[in-house]
């Protein structure tokens, strides 16, 4: 709830319309039990008194584990691997998409380049923590 707090001080994160997690693959939810992007969206949601969906945003690919790749094959596992579910639910709409840890920063930018095909859509982006990567 505080980092959602904290991101409604900034004049540019004011007009955010809806929130979206990073989704996991299904086989992978499944298998952890939960998607710990979604907690976080939770939280943001709560403090920033704006809608968290779930559903609209999709992985369609699952991928092996980014941790231990280099920055253009991290880029790589992650080219065109989310879809938009019911996108004239997007148009027009100022969406905050968060991630747990941003690290390349590849799985935001391979799921905003699928939402910013959406007209009149604008994307934001929020991570918990941020991985120093060399």
């Amino acid at each position: 709830m505080l980092f959602g707090l904290t991101l409604m001080e900034n004049i540019d994160f004011q007009s955010i319309d809806i929130i979206l997690p990073i989704p996991l693959h299904s086989h992978k939810r499944k298998k952890r039990g939960y998607n710990q992007s979604e907690a976080i969206c939770d939280g943001i949601a709560e403090g920033m008194k704006k809608e968290c969906n779930y559903n609209l945003l999709i992985r369609t690919i699952d991928t092996k584990t980014q941790t231990k790749k280099m920055r253009y094959n991290r880029w790589e596992n992650v080219s065109q691997i989310f879809d938009v579910q019911h996108p004239e639910q997007l148009a027009g709409k100022h969406i905050l998409l968060v991630d747990d840890v941003i690290t390349t920063g590849a799985t935001l930018e391979s799921a905003a380049e699928i939402l910013l095909k959406i007209p009149h859509t604008k994307v934001s982006i929020a991570g918990l923590a941020w991985a120093n990567y060399y």
